[in-house]
């Protein structure tokens, strides 16, 4: 299984899934044309790291913006974390936002509410 690399662009996230550490990240912004398409690689490469996870998972996503289908998306994303969870093994996502963004905030704490996900949150200085 290789390691997953998805270099961003204006509308789309950077995204590094490194299974030899267990360290994903997601970074940026998410507004694809077709959300679905670009989020599936991600759920089905997810999946396959699932049938043979390391003890512990951690996953950044430090997001600067995301449309609603994204966000559906980002939950699909998570929902494959849960299930590692839910199998003993470690899981911890680490949410960066903006300070002054409290609906960015917000999103993290639903998220984690929905899942029962642990989430670190960390707030961000504006560059």
């Amino acid at each position: 299984m290789e390691n997953f690399v998805c270099e961003g662009t204006p509308e789309t996230p950077n995204v590094i899934l490194d299974k030899d550490s267990g360290k994903f990240e997601m970074k940026g912004k998410s507004f694809p044309e077709e959300a679905r398409s670009f989020f599936q690689p991600i759920i089905e490469w997810l999946r396959d790291y699932a049938k043979e996870p390391l003890d512990k998972t951690d996953f950044l996503i430090n997001m600067e913006y995301y449309n609603t289908a994204s966000s559906k998306m980002i939950l699909e994303v998570l929902k494959v974390l849960k299930e590692l969870q839910n199998e003993e093994h470690q899981i911890e996502v680490h949410w960066c936002y903006p300070e002054d963004d409290e609906d960015m905030l917000e999103a993290g704490e639903d998220y984690e509410e929905i899942l029962q996900i642990p989430f670190k949150f960390i707030a961000t200085e504006e560059d």
